[in-house]
């Protein structure tokens, strides 16, 4: 089963990058954000979304996996 933060490809397009997104409608079609790498210009690229029964995982690891697991969101740190 495919997971937030794993490397995935378009079977259909080539279109490659990080699923970061879920989204499903009331019609029961779901489908997957998938941003790709910078590219040479420097730029952030567009998400694109995809039916998820078109994507096949590159990555087992998620890409969240490997950074502070800690998030406790904005008000973590403020006093109780």
């Amino acid at each position: 089963m495919l997971k937030l933060g794993q490397k995935v490809k378009d079977i259909i397009t080539g279109f490659e990058g990080i699923a970061v997104s879920r989204v499903e409608y009331l019609t029961g079609c779901a489908q997957i954000g998938v941003t790709p790498s910078v590219g040479n210009d420097g730029k952030i690229p567009d998400t694109q979304y995809f039916d998820h029964t078109r994507l096949v995982v590159l990555t087992k690891e998620s890409v969240m996996e490997s950074v502070n697991q800690d998030r406790g969101g904005p008000n973590r740190d403020c006093p109780k």
